[in-house]
């Protein structure tokens, strides 16, 4: 999920570094943009280096030494006039912190003179400013009928803590701690919190399995639908441990990563974490043969080749085994043919909670795609998730899981019971 931070030029800027960090955190992805002004307190490249994204300092093309060296330029260098309307329409909240008294008066009276300003007007999106500046300042009947006005028109506003200025005086004007400035963030953006306290470890991608020193055995698993839940989970407070096979997806923010390449490297990463998690969802993609003996070197073009096979080891299997009473065990079935008859079979051997079980074969949905639909198979349920995007159905996979830690009564008061078809006997 993508936010906007916004930031002007106070004294105050270089805390804006801090409130990246702890948004990143909520595994939210942060653009800066900052105006003239804020340039004189911090550099671009430090929210560059913070996001991995090309800070926006003005309307046009970036000036040469602007601060973004070192980070990738847009294609041809160039800021196109509609950049604040794509900026707009693709960010969830924009945040702006220090908000000066400035900034405040042109978002009241609607001047869009550059990049930030003009983004303001043109976004639909929840904002959220944090005014930072003098006591006198903050208290003008300007700065506050500007707030009035502001306020009528939904800006959130986070109030300036009380304390002493960096002016040499004592009083309102101090930016609020990043905390609060993230909670107000969260409440706007209707983020859940049902996940706080839970150690939540997800398996993703597809496993490789070396046959020489260049060639291996894999799969198609594109490590889509597992790295969605690891970042729906982070965002709904959960602590993230992300065991990932290769994949070209960039890892959620704020999640702990363990990156993998065979079965045998996922088995022990996951057994060495196992002690922290209360919930396991085993997302993965996981090799169910191996080469028994690789080969040293490269093989060479000789004719008919035979290799031999040994399985590999049953992570799901010896999860539930080791599993703490409290853990909830989830497994993943990708099939091609009679897929619930193989996921009870599954459910069955493997001793997990639940299954989430998806028919590969079906167009547009499954490995590599963006979508998917799948049925989330327990002992004496099957709800069926119709097809939805995978950031989507990770949302709807969690509140499953979630539902298995409730008492039947919270589950019949929540609604969520009407969504469950019971198995036939």
């Amino acid at each position: 999920m993508k936010v906007i931070v916004g930031v002007s030029g106070g004294i105050a800027a270089y805390k804006a570094a801090e409130l990246v960090r702890a948004l990143q955190r909520q595994a939210l992805d942060v653009q800066v943009v900052m105006t003239a002004a804020a340039q004189r307190f911090i550099t671009p490249l430090t929210f560059a280096s913070l996001t991995g994204h090309r800070v926006i300092t003005g309307l046009w093309t970036e000036p040469e030494g602007g601060g973004n060296e070192g980070v990738a330029a847009e294609p041809g260098g160039f800021r196109s006039a509609i950049d604040h309307i794509e900026e707009a329409g693709s960010a969830k909240a924009l945040v702006v912190a220090p908000a000066t008294a400035n900034l405040l008066a042109k978002f009241a009276v609607g001047i869009a003179d550059d990049f930030l300003t003009t983004l303001y007007l043109a976004t639909t999106a929840p904002v959220i400013v944090a005014p930072a500046m003098n006591v006198n300042m903050w208290e003008h009947p300007a700065t506050r009928a500007n707030l009035e006005v502001l306020q009528s028109r939904g800006v959130k506003i986070v109030p300036p803590e009380k304390g002493y200025l960096a002016c040499g005086m004592t009083g309102s004007g101090r930016l609020a701690e990043p905390a609060a400035i993230v909670q107000a963030v969260l409440a706007q953006l209707q983020m859940r919190n049902d996940l706080a306290g839970e150690v939540v470890l997800v398996t993703a991608g597809g496993t490789r399995e070396a046959i020489d020193p260049v060639r291996y055995l894999g799969n198609r698993s594109s490590g889509k639908m597992g790295y969605a839940i690891a970042e729906a989970a982070r965002q709904r407070g959960a602590r993230v441990i992300l065991v990932t096979a290769p994949t070209s997806l960039r890892p959620p923010a704020g999640c702990e990563v363990a990156p993998v390449v065979s079965t045998a490297e996922m088995r022990d990463a996951v057994m060495s974490r196992l002690h922290e998690a209360t919930i396991v969802i085993k997302a993965a993609a996981v090799a169910d043969y191996r080469p028994r003996i690789p080969a040293d070197q490269k093989l060479k073009r000789s004719g008919p080749l035979t290799l031999e096979f040994e399985p590999t080891e049953d992570i799901l299997s010896e999860v539930a085994l080791r599993r703490r009473p409290e853990m909830l065990v989830i497994g993943f079935a990708a099939e091609t043919q009679d897929p619930l008859a193989h996921a009870r079979g599954k459910l069955s051997r493997k001793g997990a909670d639940a299954i989430v079980v998806n028919d590969v074969s079906r167009p547009g949905t499954g490995f590599d795609s963006d979508r998917n639909a799948v049925t989330f198979l327990t002992a004496n349920t099957a709800i069926e998730l119709p097809e939805m995007t995978k950031k989507e159905l990770a949302e709807r996979i969690l509140d499953e899981v979630l539902a298995l830690r409730r008492p039947a009564s919270l589950v019949a008061e929540s609604g969520l019971v009407s969504s469950r078809a019971e198995e036939p006997e």
